[in-house]
């Protein structure tokens, strides 16, 4: 059995369809000295703005843009495509004629920009990538290496360039780990700096609150305090919580009292 990843679901059809198989695993190589790799720690809202920032200081010729879904890859290409990029998509949603047709147009510079899922990120030989732009951190360490060795080839420099969000340091810090060292980050100007929150508790500015609030909720009456004499059935637009006068008279009671005063008065010798 022959598979270019073996991630999970892999494994497991492997381990129901074979007999005690030979697991044979080459080793990821590392990525060569020639990818100048950075790091841009951002909020997940910042991404676009920092991707056309980096068109237009780096690159916006020959760059292939690495998302983690084929939604995303979508959303990312319509973004580009309204800002007059020349940009076009690939993921398995797409025929195989048509991917064909994308990498031909890519290949003969009639698109600059190319938004692809992981499907792209082996198997293509494309010589004079500028820059990946990572717009997504991937899974696993081996899929970074594959995603940014798209660029530098052919004893090229290249660049390679990953946006990572808050929920995204840890797997990042997996990566860094495997690459056996720290990425720099990327300089970016201050408007577009993210200001990322402590995520440890004994770290300067981490919100207490929350714990707090949880145990002053319970058992709390949470009705508003100018209704905690509120009862059922009377109105909230009354503060003092009295009935209304009507002035205008039901009918029943209209007919009561219009019954009375026609009832004759008492002789005086009934009294």
């Amino acid at each position: 059995m022959f598979s270019a990843t073996m991630p999970p679901k892999i494994q497991r059809l492997a381990e129901n369809i074979l007999h005690h198989p030979a697991q044979v695993k080459l080793a990821v190589s590392k990525p060569g000295d020639n990818i100048h790799q950075s790091v841009a720690h951002c909020h997940e809202g910042q991404k676009l703005a920092i991707l056309e920032h980096l068109f237009k200081t780096v690159s916006s010729k020959r760059v292939i843009v690495f998302a983690s879904s084929k939604q995303k890859v979508k959303d990312v290409t319509r973004s580009l495509r309204s800002h007059r990029y020349r940009v076009a998509e690939i993921h398995s949603d797409l025929e195989q004629t048509q991917r064909e047709q994308v990498m031909l147009d890519f290949r003969a510079s009639r698109i600059d920009i190319l938004v692809a899922t992981d499907i792209l990120a082996r198997g293509i030989d494309i010589d004079d990538i500028t820059m990946v732009v990572n717009y997504d951190v991937p899974h696993e360490a081996e899929d970074y290496v594959h995603r940014i060795g798209r660029t530098a080839r052919a004893g090229a420099d290249g660049r390679a360039v990953t946006f990572v969000n808050d929920k995204e340091r840890r797997q990042f810090a997996d990566i860094e780990r495997f690459l056996g060292k720290a990425v720099p980050q990327h300089e970016l100007p201050d408007e577009l700096r993210a200001k990322v929150a402590p995520k440890d508790k004994n770290d300067k500015g981490y919100n207490k609150s929350n714990k707090s609030d949880k145990s002053s909720i319970k058992g709390h009456n949470s009705q508003h305090p100018k209704d905690r004499n509120h009862k059922p059935g009377a109105k909230h637009n009354n503060p003092t919580n009295k009935p209304k006068t009507n002035n205008a008279e039901s009918p029943r009671n209209s007919r009561r009292h219009n019954s009375q005063r026609r009832r004759p008065d008492t002789p005086d010798s009934e009294q």
